[in-house]
């Protein structure tokens, strides 16, 4: 499944898709950064409700496939842009972390 395939199927807001063909392995659920560098996976969707520019150095570097943001979370334009230069796609949702993760186990 890709990102943008995922997107539509969750009906999750677009707020950064750089590479909406990228394919998506698995998921994971955190919130605290360190924790989430050493558990989540390449190719990961990452469910977070973190929004500092921190989260684009943890996708980066954990190779996730898209950072979706939970309970209505927005990020600023600081972050929007890292996101953009480094390539990291974002979505966003208004439903739990839960919720989301949920249709994301059902769907791949």
């Amino acid at each position: 499944m890709t990102v943008e395939k995922l997107k539509n199927e969750l009906s999750l807001k677009e707020v950064c898709l750089v590479n909406a063909q990228r394919e998506i392995t698995g998921g994971y659920v955190g919130d605290l950064l360190s924790w989430v560098m050493g558990k989540a996976e390449s190719g990961n969707v990452w469910i977070t409700i973190m929004s500092n520019v921190n989260i684009i150095a943890v996708a980066s570097l954990t190779d996730v496939s898209c950072i979706i943001l939970a309970e209505g979370v927005e990020v600023d334009e600081n972050v929007l842009n890292t996101a953009k230069q480094k390539g990291v796609n974002i979505l966003m949702s208004e439903k739990s972390a839960f919720e989301i993760a949920s249709g994301v186990a059902n769907l791949i």
